[in-house]
């Protein structure tokens, strides 16, 4: 063959070589994410047209904010605290801003998060002067040899972080004060104040495949004793390994603690080998068989986002790279 007859061969394959290659299917990044702000008895009787529009537009921005880390490239980590921030500073939900009060009228707050590929966490309880304690949790995990803190000792941990300090009149909202106030006057259950366990939590996988997951709470109206629900407890409200999902979860804490809700979903998972929405269903089950009522949200190593309760009702929404993305309130919304 010529050399000329040679040259055009090899441009020929080359040619045909390139337009194989454009015709292959591009890769697109893969990533997940679901929020929740509490679950409980929230049906449509009990909450205004103008309420549920609130409540609908504040979950939005929270799952926008968390998407738009995981669509730039952003870790899991990055997303959930972006969500959670966001739900720590609006005060219709019980975390943060909106955090409810003791019995002796003060703010106490518990959040935590962890990692799925190496299992790091990082958790802090009965704080009452950060802003944000997601980040503060998130600075535990990172900054310090432990896993959780609580009280002053958290809390000089934060200022020595360079957390954003704030006075008790960024928490005290009006709306918490009447809550307290009329529990006491009525002897009434926190609730029947409140209508739902306030949480606020998220999980996401980002286009790497890593998980992590997050919660932040401002515990239960008119909590005395210093008491601690599972929000900030490793295994109970919140946990995460790339091998099985993320979960956060909102309830009656002491019931969540018993069961050991998010690692109980993980291990089905990783063990047993069921789905998301099988483990969490079961676990969720456990949970109202023992008397316990609440929610979790989930996303699986798979990217599979999904939610369980056996309450009326909890905040939630989920966006997946796939183009799901959805806000709700009542349960009937999965049906």
């Amino acid at each position: 063959m010529s050399f000329v007859w040679k040259a055009i061969a090899c441009f020929a394959a080359l040619a045909a070589s390139t337009t194989l290659h454009a015709e292959e299917p591009v890769p697109t990044a893969k990533w997940s994410i679901a929020i929740h702000g509490g679950a409980g008895t929230l049906t449509r009787e009990r909450m205004t047209p103008e309420k549920e529009a609130a409540y609908r537009a504040a979950l939005q921005v929270a799952l926008d904010a968390g998407s738009a880390v995981l669509k730039g490239g952003g870790t899991a980590a990055d997303a959930v605290t972006a969500v959670i921030t966001r739900l720590e500073d609006d005060p219709k939900f019980n975390a943060g801003r909106g955090a409810v009060f003791t019995w002796d009228g003060t703010n106490e707050m518990d959040a935590s998060i962890m990692l799925g590929e190496t299992r790091a966490a990082g958790a802090v309880a009965g704080v009452g002067t950060v802003r944000h304690p997601i980040l503060l949790a998130r600075a535990v995990m990172e900054h310090s040899p432990h896993v959780f803190l609580s009280g002053k000792g958290a809390e000089q941990f934060a200022a020595q972080q360079g957390l954003e300090i704030v006075g008790p009149e960024w928490f005290a909202t009006d709306d918490r004060k009447r809550q307290l106030e009329q529990m006491k006057a009525k002897n009434l259950t926190a609730l029947d104040v409140e209508f739902k366990f306030g949480t606020v939590g998220a999980v996401a996988l980002d286009e790497h495949g890593h998980l992590a997951a997050g919660t932040s709470t401002g515990g239960m109206t008119g909590k005395r004793w210093g008491r601690i629900g599972d929000s900030p407890v490793i295994g109970a409200g919140t946990w995460a390994d790339d091998r099985a999902c993320a979960v956060s979860g909102t309830g009656w804490g002491e019931y969540f603690i018993r069961v050991g809700v998010a690692h109980e979903i993980c291990d089905r998972m990783l063990l047993a080998g069921e789905d998301a929405q099988t483990a969490a269903d079961k676990v969720i089950g456990e949970v109202a068989t023992m008397g316990g009522d609440g929610g979790v949200i989930v996303v699986s190593k798979d990217g599979d986002a999904v939610f369980s309760m056996n309450t009326p009702g909890m905040y939630r929404g989920r966006a997946t790279s796939s183009g799901t993305n959805e806000v709700a309130i009542f349960a009937d919304e999965d049906e």
